[in-house]
């Protein structure tokens, strides 16, 4: 299984200045070769090589494994860009949004990512220092800093190659590690189901409830405050904008790790497989009021879920995905579905057979009971369609029994 392990560099200020030239020339040269790949329509990597490989190596001066990689990145870029058009990601043809994508050929940022492999940077895990080609030559002895986690991972797996990231004046090193996966367990004597939402960010059918107000109240602090600063505009409102990016991504990643963690360790821990929703689309699937897309478009369950996946996949905990249709108004007790169940946001309480329960145990009981019928049938290994949109935003959608599965081994 394929992780990332991010290490933060710690080089002087020369050093720095090296690494700054060096991810801007990379990234130049990528644009030059894009639009070469862009008039030409050659796409492929060998064949872009003969067109623009001695032209990188003579005017940006770029080593000969520095060379190969812009050009092989700016093949990845343009296989990309294919195959979301392919999947319909960037709109129709011939949309304002298709056009804009196809029209022009790829710019890359002056400063984004640059991949180097073994020949162009060496580890000395144990010493914290690296060794980087630049422009200026090969600088050594670059300190980096990580935590004892992460070197015993990259003294061990650490396989292909490393990207080069500059980030808020900060440079990292994002290094690729083959982590061997432990063998799955195949007969889980239960499940744990997960429900995720928004005012309680999971919720499992052991009763235990994640709350996500603090979260959520964060972010409305957070977007209050990034709509003033905008508005006012200044030079120092700018700066205090720039300073606050991404404060809001990392504090949800953060929590989604640290819930992803207690999930897996308590399935582990007591020999069960993780139930949790296919939500694939739902954004495409939901209709909301204006005041609640903002909540509901800045909601990380994607995250979280992949979180869950590739932390049991570690481990050896299988997860299975099923169908969220009716979950929350499903009775877990009887089976009866009414939209009447659901009372509140909060609570649950069946108009068949009186059963009251919080609804977001309600909803991980009926995720979990699924998940188990679907194991006994043999859980297939690759996801469900999705289900088909709702005429006018609303309406029917499959029913438990017409749903498939995905399980086992999602990827990273």
């Amino acid at each position: 299984m394929k992780l990332v392990v991010q290490i933060r560099l710690l080089p002087t200020p020369v050093q720095a200045a090296a690494l700054e030239a060096t991810l801007r020339a990379c990234n130049e040269a990528a644009t030059w070769v894009s639009g070469v790949a862009f008039d030409r329509d050659v796409r492929r990597n060998f064949a872009l090589r003969k067109h623009t490989y001695g032209e990188i190596r003579a005017r940006w001066g770029l080593g000969a494994q520095a060379a190969q990689h812009v050009i092989k990145r700016t093949c990845d870029a343009y296989a990309t860009l294919a195959a979301n058009l392919k999947a319909g990601n960037l709109g129709r043809p011939g949309s304002r949004r298709y056009r804009k994508a196809t029209d022009k050929p790829i710019v890359f940022r002056s400063r984004g990512a640059q991949p180097y492999d073994d020949r162009m940077l060496s580890w000395q895990t144990a010493e914290r220092r690296v060794s980087v080609w630049t422009l200026s030559g090969r600088l050594k002895d670059v300190a980096f800093i990580a935590s004892p986690e992460q070197l015993a991972i990259l003294a061990l797996y650490r396989k292909g190659e490393s990207d080069l990231v500059a980030r808020d004046g900060m440079w990292f090193l994002n290094a690729t590690c083959e982590v061997p996966e432990a063998e799955l367990h195949t007969t889980p004597r239960d499940f744990l189901g997960v429900d995720l939402g928004i005012v309680n960010i999971a919720s499992t059918s052991d009763g235990e409830i994640m709350a996500g107000r603090e979260i959520n109240r964060a972010r409305t602090r957070e977007r209050t405050l990034r709509t003033k600063l905008q508005k006012k505009n200044t030079p120092s409102a700018r700066r205090r904008l720039k300073k606050r990016r991404r404060k809001e991504a990392r504090r949800a990643k953060d929590i989604n790790h640290k819930i992803a963690k207690h999930v897996v360790a308590e399935a582990e821990r007591t020999g069960r497989g993780i139930a949790l929703e296919e939500l694939t689309g739902i954004r495409d699937r939901v209709r909301l009021r204006k005041p609640q897309r903002a909540t509901h478009s800045s909601w990380s369950f994607a995250q979280l879920g992949q979180f869950i996946a590739y932390k049991a996949r570690r481990v050896g905990v299988p997860v299975v995905y099923v169908d969220p249709a009716y979950t929350s108004r499903t009775c877990a007790e009887c089976g009866h579905i009414d939209r009447a169940n659901r009372v509140s946001q909060a609570w649950f309480a069946c108009r068949s057979c009186g059963f009251v329960d919080h609804a977001d145990r309600n909803g991980s009981r009926n995720i979990r009971a699924r998940a188990e019928e679907l194991w006994r049938r043999g859980a297939q290994s690759t996801a469900p369609d999705p289900p088909p949109t709702p005429e006018g935003g609303t309406g029917r959608k499959r029913s438990a029994t017409a749903s498939g599965a995905r399980c086992a081994s999602p990827s990273l």
